[in-house]
């Protein structure tokens, strides 16, 4: 009934992010540098996963770490002090995603030379999963006390992702989480993701992940 012109801005402003997305990922395959992005919500244990994962693969990879928070640079002193790795803090001035733009800067900043680059996204369910960063693996944790119900509350982010990581299942004798039920929940949004339940407290499935992401990245090189 209306003639008034409607523009859809978020549609644009997502299409000039994913060309960006893409010219970085060929980018970075011309330096044979693989990306992974790993999202989640705050206290789900990023970090301390991220420096588990950081510390076994460290001497069979050349790493770089991009780690976003709004603000504080808590997560990046961390990985530095605990891993020794090449590590960047992007303080995105109150986004809470990054995009294809913030990454291209942060990997302009950290050594050319990388076999891997894992990206700290921000913390939150909602807009990381919306934005492309131009990775070439996309990662969400999903900690055992948030509750099996998540993927049914934030179904886009479980969409998108090539693996779901069940962390803190040291603690599935305390919370009420059931993982076939998640895992149910998440197939129905992706028949393609792969899962990882582990617990850093215990090394539980440590392995497993450092594994998989080591394989993509020798299978990405070999290309």
């Amino acid at each position: 009934m209306s003639d008034v012109k409607i523009i859809d801005v978020k549609a644009t402003v997502t299409e000039v992010n994913d060309k960006r997305a893409d010219i970085l990922r060929d980018n970075l395959k011309k330096n044979n540098t693989y990306m992974v992005n790993l999202m989640s919500s705050p206290g789900s244990g990023k970090t301390t996963l991220l420096i588990a994962l950081l510390n076994k693969l460290k001497d069979k990879l050349k790493i770089g770490v991009m780690e976003a928070d709004l603000d504080a640079d808590v997560d990046t002193h961390a990985i530095k002090n605990y891993t020794g790795c090449d590590v960047i803090q992007l303080h995105t001035g109150g986004c809470c995603h990054l995009d294809a733009v913030m990454s291209k800067e942060g990997l302009d900043n950290l050594d050319k030379d990388l076999d891997l680059v894992f990206i700290e996204n921000v913390g939150n369910l909602i807009c990381p999963a919306e934005f492309d960063t131009g990775a070439n693996l996309n990662i969400m944790i999903l900690s055992i006390p948030e509750g099996d119900d998540k993927p049914v509350k934030y179904p886009f982010i479980f969409s998108m992702v090539d693996a779901c990581i069940f962390s803190k299942i040291d603690t599935l004798k305390i919370f009420d989480f059931n993982i076939d039920l998640a895992e149910s929940h998440i197939k129905k949004l992706n028949d393609k993701v792969s899962f990882f339940p582990l617990s850093t407290k215990t090394g539980d499935g440590i392995d497993t992940l450092a594994d998989y992401i080591y394989n993509k990245v020798k299978d990405y090189q070999s290309k």
